[in-house]
């Protein structure tokens, strides 16, 4: 596992101009408009980054109940989870998806990928300011523990028997898709699914009195914000895919406290590490990289996030039985099914 040092001082390269020369793109009331700008698929101009921030501390918030904002929990994500690329003028060009993984000893790892489909916007290095919409797609699937315990083969072995028939998640292309929205409203932007990326001007006002534990003000370059309201999963038109992949959910949002919840809302500061020069290849394999650490030891490459705790810093705990009552229902699906 390798070890990031952050970088203080940024890397020599940056021209700037972008912005300067597209003033319609810049903050006026605190909001930044960038309707004017074309959407590009987040992989086809790798070629065009020179630059990138790296999120080395992505701070996340969500409520683990519904409506209780005392079930409000915080977890930092692991380092270098995600990544702003763009060119020497300041403009963006992709962004690295975050990734997690969600391990169920002797079951396997219930994957999460929250895929960016596509994305636009810009950096100034110069004032330390960004403004990114991008579209998202929350892609879950499975892989087995390396040290399965026999109950865990026997579920794995059902999966692959019904997997013949019906395509179960049991691997990145046939993963289940959350549905996701914006969570404010903004009039200039018709696309309900536009997420949006914005610094610290942004912040949302529920987040103002953040648990000290959660900032970085003395460690990172700058931070940025967005959040992202959770909907259904995607329909697949197979009726017995569908009812797994609810189950699937179940026991994910059991295991992570109602991360991707039907109806929540998920918040995160990205506090991010000063600009540095990309290689392009090693951005193009970063994903495959993380995933593979992931599945083969259910540890993130560049060092672990921190445990699910409330506000008073108490840790967030996931009762055994609720993780075997979830289990359970899946093996009474296969059952059923098989």
């Amino acid at each position: 596992m390798k070890k990031i040092i952050p970088n203080h001082v940024p890397a020599k390269g940056w021209k700037g101009g972008f912005i300067e020369y597209n003033p319609a793109l810049q903050y006026k009331n605190g909001i930044a408009n960038l309707s004017t700008l074309d959407f590009n698929c987040n992989l086809d101009r790798i070629y065009n980054i020179k630059r990138q921030q790296r999120v080395l501390w992505p701070e996340f918030t969500w409520l683990t109940v519904e409506k209780d904002p005392n079930s409000r929990c915080f977890q930092m994500f692991a380092p270098d989870i995600s990544r702003a690329g763009y060119d020497n003028t300041g403009q963006n060009w992709a962004v690295i998806c975050p990734q997690q993984g969600t391990y169920i000893k002797g079951f396997g790892t219930i994957n999460v990928e929250v895929t960016v489909t596509k994305q636009r916007g810009w950096v100034n290095e110069s004032n330390k300011s960004l403004a990114i919409d991008m579209v998202v797609k929350p892609r879950i699937w499975f892989s087995p523990d390396a040290n399965q315990s026999a109950y865990g083969k026997l579920l794995w072995g059902a999966f692959e028997l019904l997997n013949i028939f019906h395509h179960l998640p049991i691997n990145k292309d046939q993963a289940i898709i959350v549905h996701t929205h914006r969570t404010e409203k903004m009039d200039h932007v018709e696309d309900p699914e536009v997420i949006f990326v914005r610094d610290k001007l942004y912040t949302p006002k529920a987040l103002d009195h953040l648990p000290s534990f959660t900032l970085h003000n003395h460690e990172a370059w700058n931070y940025a914000n967005l959040e992202v309201g959770i909907r259904d999963i995607a329909k697949t038109g197979d009726p017995i895919v569908d009812e797994f992949n609810q189950l699937v959910m179940d026991l994910f949002n059991v295991g992570s406290g109602n991360l991707l919840q039907n109806g929540s809302v998920l918040t995160w500061n990205v506090w991010v590490d000063a600009p540095t020069k990309v290689n392009q290849t090693e951005w193009r394999n970063h994903a495959q990289y993380w995933r593979r650490s992931i599945d083969v030891d259910h540890c993130s490459p560049d060092g672990n996030g921190s445990k699910v705790r409330y506000a008073d810093g108490q840790e967030f705990s996931v009762a055994e039985e609720l993780i075997t009552e979830a289990l359970d229902a899946i093996w009474q699906f296969i059952k059923k099914h098989i």
